[in-house]
C-alpha cells in the first residue's frame, strides 16, 4: 500500500484542548443529512476510525464513513458530496497520512471539531530512516522524511487503545452534555483492547516461529509488540510482483526460521501470496488487516476479526 505518513512530535493526548467546540443544532431540514439530526454527527474517514467513534459515542452518535465496506482506503477520492458531509458535521475523525485526500478535504473544511488520530499516538517509521534517528534527532528530519511514518497504529490494540482515549476526551469537550456517557464508553473500550493485548501477548508467547510472511507491510506495530518479524514480500504495496531476487530471498529465510504461511489481506488479490507459496512449498491464508468489514471477513466487528487473525497467526507460527 502506497501511503503517505506523518512524523509526530510530541505525542497528543493534549492535542484534544485545540479541538473545537461546536453545537449540535439541525441547520437545515433535510434530516438524514450529516450535520443535520439530533444526534452528534461525526464523519470518519475509514472502518478503524468509524469503529471508535461508533463504541465510544454509543447511541448518541451518527456516524457516517467516507470509506466504504470493500474499498481500498488509500484509493479513496473525496466526492462534493463528502466534502458537504464533512463540513455539516460535528466531527471529523481521521488518520493524517493514510489518505491524503480525506486529509485534504478535513483541513479545508470548516468541521466543528477535527480530530486526527495519528496525534494521539506515536506514530513509527517503519521505513528506512533508521540512521536518521540516530543522526541529529527529529528536528535533523527534513519534509519526505516527515511523511514516512506507519500509520497502521489500529492494528495494535495498545496504540488503538490510546487513540480511544483521545477520541473519547474530544466527544466529551466537544459534545458537554454527553459527557459522562463517553467516558463510560471509553473506558469500556479501553478495557476489551487491553483484554485482546493480553489474548495477543498470552497466545503468542510460545510459538516454534516468530517470523510471518505477508504481502505488504501492514503488521509492523503488532510484529513488534508481541515480538514477532514480519517479511513483506512486496513492501507497502500489495499488488506488486515480487522480484525473483526477492522470491529466492524469502525462500531460504522460510527454511532457515521455520516460517510455513504466507498471508494475504481480504481486499487485495492473492496472487502475489501464491506465487510465493507455489515456489517455496508453503501455505497461504488470510491476515486481515482490518481496512474494512466485508461478507469475505472472518468476523463482523474489530474485536472477531483480530481475534481471526489472532488464531491465524497461533496457526501458522506453531503455537504451543
Amino acid at each position: 500500500m502506497n501511503v503517505r505518513r506523518p512524523h509526530i512530535s510530541g505525542i497528543a493526548l493534549a492535542a484534544v484542548t485545540a479541538l473545537g467546540i461546536g453545537t449540535l443544532s439541525a441547520c437545515s431540514s433535510d434530516s438524514a443529512a450529516v450535520g443535520n439530526t439530533d444526534k452528534f454527527d461525526v464523519v470518519a474517514s475509514f472502518y478503524p476510525m468509524a469503529f471508535v467513534a461508533e463504541q465510544i459515542g454509543g447511541d448518541h452518535v451518527k456516524v457516517t464513513s467516507l470509506t466504504k465496506p470493500g474499498q481500498e482506503p488509500h484509493d479513496l477520492e473525496v466526492s462534493a458530496q463528502q466534502r458537504a458531509q464533512i463540513e455539516e458535521s460535528d466531527a471529523a475523525l481521521y488518520l493524517k497520512g493514510l489518505q491524503p485526500a480525506v486529509d485534504e478535504a478535513v483541513t479545508q473544511s470548516g468541521a466543528k471539531t477535527k480530530i486526527d488520530a495519528a496525534t494521539l499516538t506515536t506514530l513509527e517509521d517503519h521505513g528506512n530512516l533508521e540512521d536518521s534517528h540516530e543522526h541529529g534527532g527529529e528536528e535533523a528530519h527534513s519534509e519526505e522524511e516527515e511523511h514516512a511514518r506507519d500509520p497502521h497504529i489500529w492494528l495494535d490494540p495498545v496504540k488503538y487503545a490510546e487513540v480511544a482515549k483521545g477520541v473519547g476526551a474530544a466527544f466529551e469537550k466537544a459534545d458537554p452534555d454527553h459527557a459522562a456517557d463517553y467516558k463510560k464508553n471509553t473506558d469500556a473500550l479501553v478495557r476489551k483492547l487491553e483484554d485482546l493485548n493480553t489474548r495477543f501477548a498470552d497466545g503468542l508467547e510460545n510459538t516454534k516461529s516468530k517470523v510471518f510472511f505477508t504481502n505488504h507491510a501492514a503488521f509492523t506495530y503488532l510484529a513488534e509488540r508481541y515480538g514477532l518479524t514480519q517479511e513483506a514480500i512486496s513492501g507497502l504495496d500489495p499488488e506488486s510482483e515480487p522480484s525473483p531476487a526477492r522470491i529466492r530471498e524469502l525462500q531460504e529465510e522460510a527454511k532457515a526460521d521455520g516460517v510455513t504461511t504466507v498471508f494475504y489481506e481480504t481486499l487485495v488479490s492473492d496472487k502475489t501470496a501464491k506465487t510465493l507459496a507455489d515456489d517455496a512449498g508453503l501455505k497461504t491464508d488470510v491476515l486481515d488487516p482490518l481496512e474494512g468489514i466485508t461478507d469475505k471477513s472472518r468476523g463482523d466487528d474489530y474485536f472477531a476479526v483480530m481475534d481471526a487473525n489472532l488464531t491465524a497467526l497461533q496457526t501458522a507460527l506453531g503455537a504451543k
